[in-house]
């Protein structure tokens, strides 16, 4: 019996402008195992980030299929698409998109409140995670306050606060110096590991790419297996 909890079919997507077709994956496919750390490397504009938009329900498809969990992700309703991204995601991005009038605690709590968690109990869970990611002595600072580091501790202990069964990471540690990089590789991959979380990290670091049990490179639309630690 299977355990993937990703299953990608077919997969192609085409832009089409006035002056041009342009398809940037084709016939793609990819199953990911529950549990897996799956890395997607690859310099911009090869269609990494766009894959990983397709599977959170950012984005949609031309052609093919995406199933998640339960979840057809080509063909969520408007209804249901909040639902699968709250309960079945958790989202980190290069940006941190904290809310910048709330506290650390409060920006990681919120999604769990919104989500119908009593109030208590969405903040205890953000303060052990908060803690977790070695910035508990920082939770009530605002986001103006904190690091670019710290921020993106952060997101990542936001990105759990539902318990979801897959974390979607586009460039985490893009916008760090290289010292903070390597650290918030290293937290997220804990993270991930502690909580058996599924993982889909999509960078063109390398060295974070190392960390994952299998990485692809998106290569004339489609994926390749390939070994970042052979790559410049």
């Amino acid at each position: 019996m299977s355990n993937s909890i990703i299953q990608i079919k077919g997969l192609e997507k085409t832009y089409i402008t006035d002056s041009e077709r342009l398809t940037i994956l084709k016939d793609l496919d990819l199953e990911i195992e529950e549990g897996t750390k799956v890395v997607i490397a690859g310099e911009s504009g090869s269609g990494k980030s766009t894959l990983l938009n397709i599977i959170g329900g950012i984005d949609t498809v031309t052609a093919g299929s995406v199933k998640a969990g339960k979840w057809l992700v080509n063909e969520l309703s408007e209804e249901e698409s909040p639902e699968y991204r709250s309960k079945f995601l958790g989202l980190i991005f290069q940006f941190h998109y904290l809310l910048k009038d709330f506290t650390a605690l409060e920006n990681v709590y919120m999604p769990a409140f919104m989500a119908g968690v009593p109030e208590k109990e969405a903040r205890e869970r953000a303060k052990e995670l908060l803690v977790e990611v070695g910035i508990g002595d920082r939770m009530n600072h605002l986001p103006s306050e904190l690091s670019g580091g710290e921020r993106q501790r952060v997101s990542v202990a936001r990105s759990l606060i539902n318990n979801p069964k897959v974390i979607l990471a586009d460039e985490p540690t893009g916008n760090l110096d290289p010292a903070n990089a390597a650290l918030i590789g290293d937290i997220l991959f804990s993270m991930v590991d502690k909580y058996k979380t599924t993982l889909i990290l999509v960078t063109h670091d390398y060295k974070l790419a190392a960390k994952g049990d299998i990485c692809y490179r998106i290569a004339g639309g489609k994926l390749e297996v390939f070994n970042p630690g052979r790559s410049k």
